[in-house]
C-alpha cells in the first residue's frame, strides 16, 4: 500500500504510476448479485450453461461490475491519512477493452494526472486507471476517474 501524505505529494507524482491494487477475484456470486442489483440478467453473465456455448466459453463479468470495483482497487492501493471523506465525481472516459471471464483475477494500476484545489479544504483528482486480468495481454478496462476528497 502506498501512503500519500497530502496533496502536494500527490501532485509531485502527476503522470507517474503511483500504485497497483491488490488482486481481486471475480466470482459468479458477485456477477449474479450485480445482475440482481442492476436488472441486467443477460445469459452471457448469469447462465454458466448457456455461456459455455457462447463466444467466450464461460460467463463473463458485466463491464459495469468491473467499473464498480474502482473503490476496492483504490482502497487496497493508496492511503491518504489526511483525507476524511472522498466521493466519486464522475468519469471522463471509460473503455471495456477485453472480457472478464468469471474466475479472473483483476488488478488496477493508478496514475494521478491532475489535482485541482476546491473550496472547503477539498481536492479533485483525475486518475488514469488501467485494469488488467492475470495472464492477459491487454487491459480489460481503461478509465479516467474523477474523485473529490476532503481533508
Amino acid at each position: 500500500m502506498r501512503v500519500i501524505h497530502g496533496f502536494d505529494e500527490l501532485q509531485a507524482h502527476l503522470g507517474q504510476e503511483l500504485a497497483k491494487s491488490d488482486w481481486i477475484t471475480v466470482t459468479q456470486a458477485q456477477v449474479n448479485l450485480f445482475a440482481e442489483a442492476t436488472g441486467d440478467h443477460q445469459w452471457i453473465h448469469t447462465d454458466p450453461v448457456l455461456a459455455a456455448q457462447g463466444p467466450f466459453g464461460v460467463p463473463i463479468a458485466h463491464g459495469f461490475l468491473t467499473l464498480s470495483m474502482m473503490p476496492r482497487f483504490f482502497e487496497s492501493a493508496i492511503s491518504m491519512p489526511c483525507v476524511r471523506m472522498g466521493v466519486n465525481y464522475g468519469l471522463n472516459k471509460v473503455r471495456f477493452t477485453a472480457p472478464v471471464p468469471v474466475g479472473s483475477r483483476l488488478q488496477a494500476s493508478l496514475t494521478p494526472v491532475q489535482v485541482v484545489f476546491l473550496p472547503d479544504r477539498g481536492y479533485q483528482t483525475t486518475w488514469d486507471v488501467v485494469v488488467c486480468r492475470d495472464e492477459a495481454v491487454k487491459p480489460v478496462c481503461v478509465a479516467q476517474l474523477l474523485v473529490r476528497q476532503y481533508c
